[in-house]
C-alpha cells in the first residue's frame, strides 16, 4: 500500500475583510431595485412600471383590470337572473324564462357562476402578471443592449466540390 503525505493550508482571512465585501449583493449593482418595483406595483398596480421607466404599460394594465371587472359584473348579473328564476321555479312561481325547465335553469346558474368565478380568478392573474412584469423589468434594467449587436441575414453562394454549387441564406450575429 502506497502512502502519500498530504498537507493542507487554510487561507487566513483578516478580520477587517468581511464576506459582504468579497461577495457584493447582485441587486445593488442594478440601476433599478426589483424589490422596490414589486412593492410599488403591489401597492398601486402600474407604479412599478412607472418606477422602471415603462409608463406606457400602465394603460394596458388598467385596461385589463377594467375589462375583467366589466366581465365579472356581467357574469354576476346573469348568474343572479338565473338564480332568481330557479328560486321562483322551485316555489312554483312564474319565471322570466317560461320555456326553460328546472334542469336548464340549474345548468345556466352553474354556467354563469363558473364564468364569474373564472373572471375573478383572471383578475388575480392580471394582478400577479403586473407584479412579475415590474420585478423582471427591474432585473433587466441593468442588461446592456449595445449598438454593436447586429443580426445580418444575407445570401450565401459557395462552390463545393468540382462544379457543385450551393446557394442559401447566412445568418450572422456580430458582437
Amino acid at each position: 500500500m502506497l502512502a502519500i503525505p498530504l498537507e493542507s493550508h487554510a487561507q487566513e482571512v483578516e478580520e477587517s475583510e468581511s464576506i459582504e465585501e468579497t461577495n457584493p449583493e447582485p441587486l445593488e449593482s442594478l440601476p433599478k431595485n426589483p424589490r422596490k418595483a414589486t412593492i410599488l406595483s403591489a401597492i398601486l398596480p402600474g407604479a412599478g412600471q412607472v418606477y422602471n421607466g415603462k409608463a406606457w404599460k400602465v394603460p394596458i394594465i388598467y385596461a385589463g383590470f377594467m375589462t375583467d371587472i366589466y366581465f365579472i359584473q356581467f357574469n354576476n348579473r346573469r348568474y343572479q337572473v338565473f338564480r332568481d328564476a330557479l328560486f321562483a321555479s322551485d316555489n312554483d312561481e312564474p319565471t322570466i324564462f317560461p320555456n326553460l325547465n328546472r334542469e336548464a335553469l340549474v345548468r345556466n346558474v352553474d354556467y354563469w357562476r363558473r364564468n364569474r368565478d373564472l373572471t375573478i380568478l383572471f383578475l388575480a392573474v392580471i394582478y400577479g402578471l403586473n407584479l412579475i412584469d415590474a420585478n423582471v423589468d427591474a432585473h433587466l434594467s441593468g442588461f446592456d443592449i449595445s449598438d454593436d449587436l447586429v443580426l445580418v441575414i444575407e445570401p450565401q453562394h459557395e462552390t463545393l466540390l468540382a462544379q457543385t454549387q450551393q446557394v442559401g441564406l447566412s445568418i450572422k450575429l456580430k458582437f
